[in-house]
């Protein structure tokens, strides 16, 4: 006797699912064949053909390769359009740079040749000549500015939808942290139009004034350029200092965000368990620890900012007096002093500039690597070959499941197969891994190892969009989108058609729902879900799953908000997608969605505990009756033999399934019986 036949002889109903059915008339088996192995190697049930040449409708054969969206290559494009406009902002830059020149040139020609001469109409045509070259530095700053303005909301347009598509995309093998990629592309759209990349621009232009400089004389020269190397030293010393602290402060607000998230999904939980305190004393600790790194980076960067302006000052001070040094044995003028001065603090203030926001260079260059990474990375760059329609032929091979950073084995080894039009109710304890089967089971999560085919193709080769069309998926906790009914049951597509929404309402039964509803289908669903109730809001979500004619649907406890009519309407539902050959998956504890079923699995401990026809299942399970309280079950006497299924066999029996493990400290027990909630 196997330990797979132990184990089912022990098992029992909870009292909900204690229900008098054996005085029904049994129920003839279903028409379509089940598989007849538990894997693709044996061949299960029957493949259709690919045709050789199958027509779209815009008469191109199904195996043309569809035009994914260039991810990376958005990245690319948009890189080499900010670099030709940036080039532009240099070249204005450069222009800009020169027309500063203008007001030292006017106070030198002013000491040294009006006050001389005395002459009003050389002071009038300078004026006149300053002041246009003045006139001309704003606008061209003025342009610059708003090229660089226009840059910043350039790349916003073009990354913003790659990198929401790419951090949905890599939110499958994650806790969906990459979201906060969009958060990086808005960090480098500020550093775009900040006043630390107008110093960096126009940092090339200090060699200029400082040659300027040693035209004016040598020693003032010589005394500028070894201020400017001395200010690069210090910004160096302050990108070493301030680099780790401010690595550590952006890591720390990430998890604060990730909190805040949180706390925004689960507002209602939180308010109703008076959770307040202890949501916002989990946010705080990242939030202190941000700040605490934060300040401490941001000390270091206003030290060595405070040296650098020290630096900047006593050069000035030191150019006038060595200036009048050199005025008073007649080598220069006191014009050419004043003059080099102000040249002096235009040389030396894009490097100050750059060091006082230093800051914004490491976190703006932080997350372009973060954007390039996602982008570079994400599978939407890889083409899929777009398949014909699947029938939903559904393979499982060999499942493994552990979440990331962790070692607990969600699922392991779980291998089955159902035939087109085939329906299969997975039930269990709470913890057995049903729910993450079912989202494996559609693609929304990955597995660590092993694969789910859909007509014999691994989910994660089919073209996602394709992919989405064909399946149908009910989430234990149904989220409507903020829009109309009919956008809801749509997808939210706007391309969706009126026949196409009324079709999946008739199939889920919900059509008599919405039409007592105010405004029918055009009712404005809110974020909550208002104004619909629990119930509505699954019926809905029910109908969702059915639109667009998918041949696979997942639902996972769709009937746990439903009362005894949503219980009927889900029943009929689930018979007309048998009538229409949709391969049906159902997660639930509920007797009455068992009898609407081919099959029935038993996970336990992640594993297929047994697995077999829906009477053939419910026999074995009802075959002893839950014992009293407080009392242990008896040992179980030894079946009889059975006839073998010829359908799916369950994990245990498979020779390729890994055996089951015991945990630390335990021995492996007999799986318990389904409990009634989860």
């Amino acid at each position: 006797m196997t330990r797979s036949d132990k184990t089912s002889e022990r098992l029992v109903l909870e009292p909900e699912m204690c229900v008098d059915w054996q005085g029904e008339k049994p129920r003839p088996p279903a028409s379509k064949p089940m598989g007849t192995g538990p894997t693709i190697e044996r061949q299960a049930g029957r493949i259709p053909p690919a045709p050789a040449t199958v027509q779209a409708k815009d008469g191109a054969a199904f195996h043309k390769r569809v035009s994914e969206p260039d991810i990376a290559g958005a990245l690319g494009a948009t890189i080499r359009r900010i670099w030709a406009n940036i080039l532009g902002v240099l070249l204005f830059s450069g222009v800009s740079n020169m027309l500063v020149l203008a007001i030292p040139i006017y106070l030198f020609q002013i000491s040294d040749r009006v006050l001389t001469s005395r002459s009003i109409d050389t002071l009038v045509m300078l004026t006149v000549v300053i002041v246009g070259a003045v006139l001309l530095q704003v606008v061209f700053d003025a342009i610059r500015r708003g090229m660089l303005l226009r840059s910043s909301v350039d790349i916003s347009a073009r990354l913003g939808a790659p990198i929401l598509s790419a951090a949905a995309r890599a939110s499958l093998q994650s806790a969906g942290q990459e979201y906060q990629t969009l958060g990086d592309l808005q960090q480098v759209r500020s550093f775009l139009v900040s006043g630390t990349l107008l110093s960096l621009l126009d940092l090339p232009f200090a060699p200029l004034f400082i040659l300027a400089i040693f035209l004016v004389h040598p020693h003032l020269g010589l005394m500028v350029l070894t201020t400017a190397v001395l200010l690069m030293a210090i910004a160096m010393m302050n990108q070493r200092a301030t680099a780790k602290s401010f690595a550590e402060a952006n890591r720390h607000l990430s998890r604060a965000n990730l909190h805040l998230d949180s706390m925004m999904r689960n507002s209602q939980i939180i308010n109703a368990l008076a959770m307040i305190p202890e949501a916002v004393t989990i946010w705080g600790r990242d939030a202190a620890s941000s700040m605490t790194a934060q300040v401490r980076a941001q000390d270091r960067n206003i030290a060595f900012a405070g040296a650098s302006r020290a630096v900047r000052l006593l050069t000035q001070v030191g150019l006038l007096g060595w200036g009048a040094y050199l005025a008073l044995h007649g080598e220069i003028t006191g014009g050419m002093v004043i003059a080099a001065s102000i040249i002096a603090g235009r040389a030396l203030a894009p490097i100050e500039g750059a060091i006082e926001g230093w800051n914004h260079v490491l976190l703006s260059r932080a997350a372009y690597g973060r954007i390039s990474a996602l982008l570079k990375s994400s599978p939407l760059n890889q083409q899929r070959l777009k398949l014909p329609h699947p029938e939903g032929r559904l393979d499982v091979e060999r499942l493994l499941y552990v979440p990331n950073g962790t070692k607990r084995v969600v699922l392991n080894a779980i291998t089955f197969s159902l035939n087109p039009g085939a329906s299969l109710a997975i039930v269990g304890n709470s913890g057995a891994g049903k729910t993450t089967l079912g989202k494996m089971l559609v693609g929304s999560i990955l597995p660590t190892s092993g694969s789910v085919r859909l007509d014999l193709m691994d989910l994660r080769n089919w073209d996602q969009r394709q992919l989405g069309q064909c399946i149908g998926y009910l989430p234990q906790d149904v989220q409507l989108f903020p829009g109309t009914i009919k956008d809801n049951i749509a997808r939210m597509r706007p391309d969706a058609r009126d026949e196409e929404i009324y079709q999946a309402a008739v199939l889920a039964d919900v059509h008599d729902m919405i039409a007592k509803l105010p405004e029918g289908y055009e009712t404005i669903v809110a974020a909550d879900g208002s104004p619909l109730s629990g119930g509505q809001k699954q019926r809905i979500g029910l109908a969702r799953a059915f639109f667009g004619g998918p041949r696979l649907v997942v639902l996972d406890e769709p009937n746990s908000n439903l009362d005894t009519a949503g219980d009927r309407a889900l029943s009929r539902a689930m018979a007309l997608a048998k009538k229409d050959g949709i391969t049906m998956i159902v997660v639930t504890q509920k007797y009455q969605l068992l009898q609407d079923v081919d099959n029935i699995m038993l996970l336990a401990d992640g594993q297929i505990a047994a697995f077999g026809a829906r009477d053939q299942m419910l026999e074995r399970l009802a075959s002893r009756k839950p014992p009293p309280a407080n009392q242990p079950p008896a040992m179980a006497r030894p079946p009889q033999a059975q006839a073998p299924q010829a359908h799916v066999q369950p994990q245990a029996q498979h020779p390729q399934a890994a055996p089951p493990q015991a945990g630390p400290g335990r021995q492996p027990a007999t799986p318990p019986a389904p409990e009634a909630g989860r």
